[in-house]
């Protein structure tokens, strides 16, 4: 692998370099792996102490950030790494020179130029791909979805019909867009499957992780807004339409109906029942339960999630239960010693 100087490496993302600009890195690596010759990152400054006890040969900062050891500093620290990261490690461009002989594509589906579609790839009749897109193998588009400019579709998702995605997305292998929502009529003891009449909508800058389901609305569309980021292993139900830029973490299960507003962030493993909506900014903390509307740019956890405050408040008092039972043991002893004593006495 090649070696550069640290002032190179400045250069390269216009980064102040403190000292031994002619030191010399040959890979990056994060604190804890890092060894020598190799660049890091330290984002905080108390991790200054675990940077200069460690074989790392030099570490990019935060602007102010001294250290007795050779360092870079930026404005962005995740930003400049990134850059240093793919100039030693370039990412793997995976893509496949036009449309492979060994994928079905139906008579009326319409491609744009640049798409790229992989050997084992599916796509159905009246789809639409706009340029730039890729598809990888197992992908299955079923019919009438449409897809707009540089979208990627990893291997073995799944799209159903008419499926809408926007411009730029990105969804991961074993995702499925538009299975039927999980709705029920009973009739004469029996449980019949409700309308699935509706379809799924990514819009613009959607990425959605590995084996994540989104439910097709019952009539019209689940919608997924402008800029969400939604994790692996998350389940999105019919009808819900989630607001732009929120971001979802993995685990999490959002009931049928559920709205959202914008940039509201969902740790792992939150609940959330049907028709509640949750405020823009609003926080969801890890494993979250949502019984209720959740208002704008608050912070809840617990189960039934209440505000970050009052459920600390709670979990407090519920620590000390212990030692409340055995005070109230001791004080129904001496109130049964002084009733006692009382009925012991004469009569005035």
């Amino acid at each position: 692998m090649s070696c550069y100087s640290l002032s190179v490496i400045a250069s390269w993302v216009g980064g102040e370099v403190s000292q031994g600009g002619e030191t010399l890195i040959g890979g990056a690596a994060i604190l804890r792996d890092a060894g020598p010759g190799q660049i890091t990152l330290v984002d905080d400054p108390r991790r200054i102490p675990l940077f200069e006890t460690s074989p790392a040969a030099a570490a990019v900062v935060p602007p102010g950030v001294e250290s007795s050891k050779p360092v870079i500093r930026v404005e962005d620290v995740h930003g400049a790494f990134a850059q240093i990261v793919a100039r030693f490690s370039p990412p793997v461009e995976s893509t496949h020179p036009g449309i492979s002989p060994q994928a079905f594509v139906h008579p009326t589906a319409k491609l744009a130029q640049g798409v790229s579609v992989f050997p084992g790839a599916w796509i159905g009749a009246q789809v639409e791909i706009g340029p730039g897109c890729v598809i990888h193998s197992g992908v299955r588009i079923m019919d009438a979805c449409r897809l707009g400019s540089q979208v990627v579709v990893f291997p073995n998702a799944v799209l159903y019909e008419r499926t809408v995605v926007g411009n730029r997305c990105i969804i991961h292998a074993g995702a499925v867009l538009g299975a039927y929502g999980f709705g029920y009529r009973t009739r004469q003891g029996r449980h019949e499957l409700s309308a699935q009449l509706g379809y799924v909508v990514l819009e613009d800058d959607v990425e959605i992780g590995a084996n994540t389901t989104v439910d097709r609305g019952t009539y019209g569309p689940t919608v997924i807004g402008q800029g969400t980021k939604v994790d692996n292993l998350v389940m999105i139900a019919h009808n819900c339409r989630i607001g732009r830029h929120n971001l979802i973490c993995s685990q999490v299960g959002i009931a049928g109906s559920v709205t959202t507003g914008d940039y509201v962030v969902m740790a792992g493993q939150v609940g959330i029942r049907d028709h509640v909506h949750i405020g823009s900014r609003a926080v969801l903390g890890a494993m979250a339960g949502i019984i209720n509307n959740v208002p704008e740019g608050i912070t809840v956890i617990g189960i039934p999630a209440t505000e970050q405050r009052d459920q600390k408040l709670k979990q407090a008092a519920f620590a000390r239960l212990p030692q409340m039972r055995k005070e109230l043991k001791e004080l129904q002893r001496q109130v049964e010693e002084l009733s006692r004593r009382l009925q012991q006495r004469p009569a005035a």
